[in-house]
């Protein structure tokens, strides 16, 4: 995606059941990455992400939100959105006509490539290919699970994907739909401000990233390594390659050997 024209009509025109009003502090804009957010708390958003550099940039537009109470397309007159577990078991799970009818009004004025994710712990692993990858789209949707999960009919009618912010369970999926977020609108241009950072950052060589330093050049008896206060620009590249590789090989084995694996492919290919 491209950084976003700050200019005059940016503001999307579609078709609504509800109407508008003329003048919003957050109207629909064309072109901008998207998060849509469906849960339970609609309350919870944007939290951090409303803060320092993104919440600068929602400010200005370069990335929207949008969070979609799911209690509003409840049973009932009392909005039930969960019901008991199909063959008995503890808790209750997201009903599938609720959920459905949700997903299809949050997904009826999408366009182009936006995925459908569900924040579930036995998902995918979140990584920075997932964030890159995620970056490149039009925008995002994200269901936020409750309870003991969501009707397993849902996530096969609608093809969601299901995307875990690593090997633990937690009560609902805000705090991981916030980690996506920040992890990917961070990529988008103009956010940071320096696109060198997000190229020289851990992940991005698929290594972690060296040690950091700055002033004073002493501090509590440590001083910053010699090399950096050098001026040599090759020598300081190769001290934070070489401790990259020492980082990553002594804290992320599993880094390390992909890692090694794609260079040995890389060779054979020459």
């Amino acid at each position: 995606m491209t950084a976003p024209n700050k200019s005059h009509g940016r503001k999307a025109i579609r078709p609504s059941f509800k109407p508008r009003e003329l003048m919003t502090p957050t109207p629909d804009l064309v072109g901008v990455w998207k998060a849509k957010i469906m849960t339970l708390f609609p309350t919870a958003f944007p939290g951090v992400l409303g803060e320092s550099l993104t919440g600068k940039a929602l400010q200005e537009g370069l990335w929207q939100m949008e969070t979609v109470d799911l209690r509003q397309f409840g049973v009932g007159k009392h909005r039930n959105v969960d019901d008991t577990p199909a063959g008995g078991g503890a808790g209750m799970v997201l009903r599938p006509d609720v959920l459905g009818h949700a997903i299809e009004h949050t997904m009826a004025d999408t366009a182009g490539k936006w995925p459908l994710i569900y924040l579930s712990p036995r998902g995918r692993r979140m990584d920075q290919a997932l964030m890159q990858d995620l970056a490149q789209c039009d925008g995002v949707t994200l269901l936020c699970g409750r309870f003991e999960g969501v009707d397993e009919r849902v996530l096969e009618h609608y093809g969601i994907m299901e995307v875990s912010l690593g090997d633990f369970v937690m009560t609902g999926g805000e705090i991981a739909a916030q980690a996506l977020i920040d992890a990917t609108v961070r990529l988008l241009p103009g956010v940071l401000g320096n696109q060198a950072s997000t190229e020289e950052e851990s992940f991005s060589s698929g290594l972690l990233e060296h040690p950091q330093y700055t002033r004073p050049a002493e501090w509590k008896g440590r001083k910053i390594p010699d090399v950096l206060m050098s001026g040599h620009h090759g020598k300081i590249e190769k001290w934070r390659q070489d401790m990259s590789a020492e980082i990553t090989k002594a804290r992320r084995p599993d880094l390390w050997a992909a890692h090694e694996a794609k260079q040995q492919d890389g060779s054979d290919k020459d």
